[in-house]
């Protein structure tokens, strides 16, 4: 039988694995930052973001009350365009689309530009309210417009 005596300095690696050992299996690293853009007086876009920061993901926050130049350098198309406009890595996302659309385009890496909500439905992220609306998450790119997934408040529901 072979004794080990454990010493501070035996210890101290192992106290820095630690917080990896507690990870939950499945869990994802790190969520990469959202640069939200608004109008400074828009208090559902900030609701918005307070959405995605609860999910996890670090926010940025610029606020602008000329949105459509960055709509058109982002090539947010006309009929899906909403209140606040958002980047994440290499997507655009256009309105309150909930956190768990955002997670699911970040995990499947689809060719695309973004996701959008357009309007500003009842009870989607921000716009909480009753009664509740259905609304639709759409896919877009140079391919045009697909429904990505649907809501009912931030419960999806089968498309």
């Amino acid at each position: 039988m072979i004794e080990t005596k454990l010493t501070r300095r035996g210890l101290l690696p192992m106290l820095a694995a630690l917080p990896t050992l507690l990870v939950p299996v499945g869990a994802s690293a790190a969520l990469p930052k959202i640069v939200v853009s608004k109008d400074p007086h828009c208090g559902c876009c900030a609701g918005w973001a307070d959405h995605l920061r609860a999910a996890g993901f670090p926010v940025e926050v610029i606020e602008t009350a000329d949105l459509a130049p960055l709509k058109a350098r982002l090539g947010v198309p006309h009929a899906l365009m909403a209140c606040h406009t958002a980047e994440i890595g290499d997507y655009v996302v256009e309105g309150h689309v909930p956190a768990a659309a955002i997670q699911r385009l970040l995990a499947e890496k689809p060719q695309a530009k973004g996701l959008a909500v357009p309007g500003m439905p009842v009870g989607s992220p921000g716009m909480e309210g009753s009664p509740p609306e259905e609304y639709t998450v759409f896919l877009f790119g140079s391919f045009g417009q697909r429904p990505y997934a649907r809501f009912k408040e931030v419960r999806e529901l089968p498309i």
